[in-house]
């Protein structure tokens, strides 16, 4: 049975509309009787920035490399830029595994050339290719030094680069920003944000947040190898209702009444929940209550307290202790 049809003919319509880069429905991945992915649904429409996101050991580089092919799941579906068999569009795709490792010995643009070749560019094509990428992204002194001979943060960059040689369909980093310094995290990001203008279709995993945030279209939150939720990131952000700040001139009266019931008191500020109402039948009870609105403010919920919501405080506090780990590095 294929995507689409059977039991999954429900989403054949949301296909149509909208086509899909990816898809999945069930995935499960046994790894000696442990469950490391267990029963995993995406959905990733082609040019979008889609992020899959949660705590190391999630199942997030798993569900990955079945997506891919390079490992096959134990049961669930995959489809891959309309394939059934992934390894068939292989050289319309560009990965970035979390473990970087590139030939000490070779050149730059030689190395960027060989990960080309992997997917089927020519070799000479690869090199022309490499040469223009490094002068491109600021490396061109770098072109003819060996890998060796450069820092981390730079032989990163040339396996990125790698990555792209070929100008592949769907491009999947896997933790793209660990390691990178805050200044090449930015130039990566500025770099996906390109690739999707152009239509490529990116999927990155991270247990960073704020990458999530400020880059991705869509996100799926993983813990434990379940996915609790899959969808646009404001969908998300509105599993929680957004907060308000109020400060008024008079501490009391009538109009406190209407505050809702998690409404309470910090230093100055009145602090709740934007009501179901909305907030025109509130201010109308604090203008009509003589309440002296000082300050009033609305704030959305941030996709950490999204995630929070979603997966748990479990899962939230193991983000926070990867990202100590890796400041700690």
């Amino acid at each position: 049975m294929k995507l689409g049809e059977g039991p999954m003919g429900s989403n054949a319509g949301a296909a149509a509309a909208q086509p899909l880069a990816i898809e999945a429905r069930g995935l499960v991945k046994r790894f000696d009787g442990f469950t490391a992915v267990d029963g995993v649904d995406l959905s990733v429409p082609e040019g979008a920035i889609y992020g899959v996101l949660g705590p190391n050991g999630a199942g997030k580089t798993t569900t990955l490399r079945m997506l891919l092919g390079i490992i096959d799941p134990d049961a669930g579906l995959r489809r891959v830029l309309g394939h059934d068999r992934p390894h068939e569009v292989a050289h319309t795709i560009g990965y970035l595994p979390e473990e970087r490792g590139l030939y000490p010995s070779m050149k730059a643009y030689d190395a960027i050339a060989f990960l080309g070749a992997l997917r089927g560019l020519p070799l000479a094509e690869g090199r022309r290719r490499g040469k223009a990428l490094l002068e491109e992204h600021g490396l061109g002194y770098a072109i003819d030094r060996q890998i060796r001979q450069l820092s981390k943060g730079m032989a990163q960059q040339v396996q990125l680069l790698g990555t792209l040689v070929h100008e592949p369909r769907l491009v999947v980093f896997d933790e793209p920003f660990s390691g990178l310094d805050a200044l090449n995290q930015g130039k990566l990001e500025k770099m996906i944000r390109a690739l999707a203008a152009k239509g490529t279709t990116v999927i990155f995993s991270t247990h960073v947040i704020a990458h999530a945030e400020r880059l991705c279209d869509e996100v799926a939150i993983i813990a434990g190898g379940k996915v609790p939720f899959a969808g646009p990131v404001d969908v998300a952000r509105d599993r929680i209702r957004p907060q308000v700040r109020l400060e008024t001139r008079s501490s009391d009266g009538a109009w406190r009444a209407a505050l809702p019931a998690d409404a309470r008191l910090e230093g100055a500020f009145w602090h709740f929940s934007l009501p179901e109402s909305g907030i025109e039948p509130l201010l109308r009870a604090l203008i009509e209550g003589q309440a002296g609105i000082l300050s009033l403010s609305i704030e959305r919920a941030g996709l950490h307290d999204a995630f929070v919501a979603i997966a748990g405080e479990a899962a939230a506090r193991a983000l926070e202790a990867d990202k100590g780990e890796e400041a700690g590095r």
